[in-house]
Formats: C-alpha cells, structure tokens, sequence
C-alpha cells in the first residue's frame, strides 16, 4: 500500500479461499485487460469471460495468457456451457477447455432447463479435468426458488464436486438473490449460510449497494463476483472501511 493507515480489517492475501473477487470481463480489449491488470492484478483472483463473449471475442488466447501472466486464472460463463450442451456437445466443450488451456470451468442450468442429476453429473466429470464453479439460480426473475432448494442444490452441487457455488445475480443484479429493483433477498442468504460454509459460497454482487450488504453481513473477505473491471478497487476500498458506505463499519480506535 502506500502510506499506512490503522485499524483496517485484515485482508486475505493471494491465493485467497474466501475474500475472493471474480471480476467479470465482458468484451475488454487487449489493451484494456493490460491497462486492467496492472491496475488491479492483486486485487483480482479470478476473471470471468461473461456468458458466451469468448465466441466472439478476438485474440482470445491472447487475452487468457496475459490474464495468467499477471497470475489471474480466467473461465468461461455458464452461459456458453449450456450452450453446448443444449447443442450435445459436451466433449466439444471439453475440448475447448483443453485448447485454451483452462483450469476453471463454470457448470451452470440458468437458461436451459437441465435436470440436477444430470448438471451434477457434468460437474463430477469436469472436476476429473478442471476447477468447477457451480451456479445455482435461474435468469428468469418470473422463477422464484425457495430457500431449502437453493441449500439442496448447493450442497449436491459441492457433493458432486464442485470448488465453490455460485449464487445467481446475472450481470445486471437483478435476479436470482436480488429482486428486480437490486434490493437483496436478505432472508434467501442467511438462511442459505444456516447450511452451507461461507467460505463455499461465491455470490454475484454487481451493484455497489449490494456489495456493501454482503460486507456488513459477511466481513472484508465475503467472496464476491461478476465485479466489473472498473469497480474492483472501489470494491476493496469497501471491504477495507475506505469508503462511506462502511467507513465506520470496521472502525476500532480504542
């Protein structure tokens, strides 16, 4: 850092198991992930290409080195998942996995219907090839999952070899655990976490506020993701009581 300052919570360091930050990219230039990078390199613990935008995305073995050269891992949306294995192409996926020579991948039903035996199964045999994120949650914000499911499938999901769960926010914040206004489903996560180990959970947070909520809840190292690449050091200015929202949050002067 560059000057000191005391009584600040105490933050995780790399690599991280909880306080962790997924940053989501969502088409950066090579010259915007450099400029990103070395901005936010330590900061930064995973970096997601957002659903399907590798498909599309030039330089894409570019943009992944110079991820990994700066020492931050990348994965794939859930969304390109699904789509191919809508399309029955799961050893294509695979295959893509091993071309690009990533060691994370995200297994996720939120725009297919996709029956849970079967998701898990697809998680238990990734997690023989790679680091599987699983996500739990619907992108349609007309379907509302009860509690004791999300803690079912979360903990079949983990069972089934998954590294960490993913509670579903979309990009935008606005479904899954939020409501359509962003607001959280407070009684949704805590009494997810009555079950399943906080430091299992990464929870999509792409808003500020709810960023903010999470850190009250949960301390300076809540994992968080789908963090857009210019809200990740304001992001760890909040976890470190450096910003009104929780300035007086982790405050200690005696």
């Amino acid at each position: 850092m560059n000057y000191t300052l005391n009584s600040l919570p105490e933050r995780t360091l790399k690599p991280r198991q909880t306080g962790f930050t997924m940053a989501m990219d969502k088409g950066l230039s090579l010259r915007e992930a450099e400029d990103f990078v070395s901005v936010c390199s330590e900061y930064v613990d995973i970096v997601k290409l957002g659903w399907a935008t590798s498909y599309v995305t030039p330089h894409l073995k570019e943009k992944i080195k110079l991820y990994k050269d700066a020492g931050i891992p990348t994965y794939l949306g859930g969304t390109l998942f699904e789509a191919f294995i809508v399309r029955n192409q799961f050893e294509d996926y695979r295959r893509v996995l091993d071309k690009f020579e990533l060691d994370y991948a995200e297994v996720s039903d939120g725009s297919i219907t996709l029956e849970h035996d079967i998701k898990c199964n697809y998680i238990s045999k990734l997690a023989e090839q790679v680091t599987v994120l699983s996500e739990v949650g619907s992108k349609d914000a007309e379907k509302i999952i009860p509690p004791y499911m999300w803690i079912k499938l979360m903990q079949a999901e983990l069972d089934a070899g998954a590294w960490k769960v993913i509670g579903e926010a979309r990009e935008g914040g606005n479904v899954g655990l939020f409501r359509s206004t962003g607001e959280v489903r407070s009684g949704l996560v805590e009494e997810i976490l009555t079950k399943i180990p906080f430091e299992k959970i990464l929870w999509e947070a792409p808003q500020k506020a709810q960023q903010v909520w999470f850190i009250k809840l949960l301390g300076a190292n809540v994992n968080l993701g789908n963090i857009a690449p210019n809200e990740v050091v304001p992001l760890e200015t909040i976890r470190l009581g450096l910003r009104g929202d929780t300035f007086d949050h982790f405050l200690d002067l005696k």
